[in-house]
């Protein structure tokens, strides 16, 4: 950037911030400039004691290949294109997506073992790698796999890795009627261990829990992920296999709430599939703050797990960042140096390429 207009974007930037401008505000006023020039560096805005970096990482962001929507038939209001995300991305901030699949893929591919399985898996992922080349500090792809699938999804694995360049994997919390953690799985996370990969986790609707009578089931999702915690401690996958790194979506749903009576009563004849402990492998684990802005689920994170832990994440485009955004602003109990590790920094450590 030039120098002077650096200087002066700078300026204009402290003196909206001395004028008492929202943060939502300066941030939409900032985006006008470009993506390159959201924020200057090193400038943290104040709100109700908050801190928000700009430049954050999203680490929980979706995407729709065109393609794919066409394949399975499915009519959107509006398509979505990368752009769709920019935009929304520079109104709030967010420098760089991860962006992970969306659930109609899991439900056209989560039980398939068939060709068509495999090319809409492929589908999704060459366009998820299509959107990091095009925009390669805008996004990063995680790439999906199929999981009931096993040389499938070893191939697949491969070829995400090695051709696409993926900075990691979206995959699911449970498939039909196995959680992640069970040992059918065991064959895939080999790999995913060989190779020291980033997996991200979305709640799926398992199906022993569909079409409950009189229930909204909305909350179906964080039980689904606290549901697919609970497998992965019960069956050792994280000690088994440490070299995968797992982040938890929605703050892991219910976990971080139930997380101390699973810790209390953690079968003992089941010791040896933990051996540091349970609460070691919970404190190895990622979480993301989608839906999770209010203070009492970000304090039952808080209080089990360590800030170097915690990410950034929005769920967009299926919700919109001030869903997240306006209650975690809020949220007093973080430092600045707490917000500069959460918004940015813990995700730089999985992803180097991102790094500043």
């Amino acid at each position: 950037m030039d120098p002077i207009r650096e200087r002066s974007q700078n300026a204009s930037a402290s003196s909206v911030l001395q004028q008492g401008t929202s943060r939502r505000d300066f941030l939409k006023t900032a985006a006008i400039a470009g993506a390159g020039a959201l924020l200057p560096a090193g400038i943290l805005l104040a709100q109700n004691g908050a801190r928000v970096q700009a430049g954050r990482i999203d680490v929980h962001h979706h995407l729709y290949p065109p393609d794919f929507v066409k394949a399975v038939d499915f009519h959107m209001n509006r398509p979505w294109t990368p752009q769709t995300s920019i935009d929304k991305m520079d109104k709030a901030g967010v420098a760089t997506a991860m962006l992970s699949p969306v659930q109609l893929l899991v439900r056209d591919t989560m039980s398939g073992k068939d060709q068509k399985t495999r090319d809409l898996v492929r589908i999704s992922n060459e366009y998820n790698a299509k959107c990091v080349q095009d925009y390669p500090k805008r996004f990063g792809c995680f790439a999906a796999l199929p999981m009931m699938d096993t040389d499938g999804a070893l191939h697949e694995i491969a070829y995400a890795l090695d051709t696409l360049k993926a900075d990691g994997f979206g995959l699911w919390t449970s498939y039909l009627d196995k959680w992640i953690g069970s040992a059918d799985f065991w064959p895939i996370y080999e790999e995913l261990n060989r190779r020291n990969a980033v997996v991200f986790y979305h709640p799926a609707n398992n199906s022993c829990c569909r079409n409950i009578a009189d229930q909204s089931g909305i909350i179906n999702y964080d039980i689904d992920t606290t549901r697919a915690i609970d497998s992965m401690l019960f069956t050792g996958t994280p000690s088994k296999y440490p070299n995968v790194r797992h982040i938890w979506s929605h703050a892991g749903g219910g976990f971080a709430v139930l997380a101390p009576r699973i810790m209390d009563d953690y079968p003992k004849n089941r010791a040896d599939r933990v051996p540091n402990g349970v609460e070691y492998e919970i404190k190895k684990f990622y979480w993301d703050t989608a839906h999770a802005g209010r203070a009492a689920t970000i304090d039952a994170l808080h209080d089990i797990v360590p800030v170097s832990q915690i990410l950034y994440g929005s769920d967009v485009p299926l919700r919109e960042y001030p869903l997240t955004d306006d209650f975690l602003d809020q949220y007093p109990r973080f430092s600045e140096d707490d917000w500069k590790a959460i918004n940015r920094g813990n995700s730089e450590r999985l992803f180097p390429r991102l790094k500043a």
